[in-house]
């Protein structure tokens, strides 16, 4: 599998890619971000084991390139959606689940609890609703930041030890790798479950 994207795996470049996607998919969540950092992820894990001979990136700079992508690409979405105006107001009144999204919000981050935040980074477009949603009802940022920090970083850590340990158990393959994802796959289906619960919705209010 490394052989095909060992131009990228085996380069610093690998770090701008998952920078650029991890950034990005925040407003595009078609990226397939997860899958870099996961791919990238087993490339490290076949070189420790040999499987892969040419450098591959270092899981801890991996791990933090993620992260840093993942906070900023939240912040550059908050800002944006801050600034939006009247039409972006239109926007997320014209959508049920925004407008859900923003109120549930809005209430657990002033009154400190952000599992909300954590939960929709693994959750399908849920790091979109709940970053455009806080800069829309212009949550304040020392409300907002730690806990897209903490999201982020989980996310990431999840992320790199998925790919990692499968490449470490099932070896540098396709199967690792889809393996992997699937693994990620089924926590934001658990995370998006979590978030419509109303159990779930009520605790994070009186957090």
């Amino acid at each position: 599998m490394l052989e095909s994207v060992g131009s990228l795996t085996g380069s610093p470049w690998i770090y701008a890619a998952v920078a650029v996607s991890v950034l990005l998919d925040v407003f595009l969540p078609v990226l397939p971000s997860g899958v870099l950092v996961i791919t990238a992820a087993t490339a490290a894990a076949g070189s420790a084991t040999g499987a892969v001979e040419h450098a591959v990136p270092d899981i801890l700079m991996l791990t933090l390139c993620a992260a840093t992508a993942s906070v900023l690409g939240d912040l550059v979405a908050y800002r944006l959606a801050w600034r939006g105006g009247e039409r972006l107001d239109r926007a997320i009144a014209r959508s049920r689940r925004l407008t859900s999204a923003q109120e549930r919000l809005g209430v657990a981050l002033s009154r400190g609890g952000g599992a909300l935040v954590v939960l929709a980074r693994f959750a399908p477009a849920g790091r979109s609703v709940v970053s455009l949603g806080a800069g829309a009802a212009h949550r304040r940022v020392r409300e907002f930041l730690p806990w897209s920090i903490l999201a982020g970083l989980i996310w990431a850590v999840y992320s790199v030890a998925l790919g990692y340990f499968g490449g470490q158990w099932l070896g540098a393959t396709w199967l690792a790798t889809g393996v992997s994802f699937g693994a990620l796959l089924a926590a934001g289906t658990g995370a998006a479950f979590l978030m419509r619960r109303p159990a779930v919705q009520e605790s994070a209010k009186q957090a």
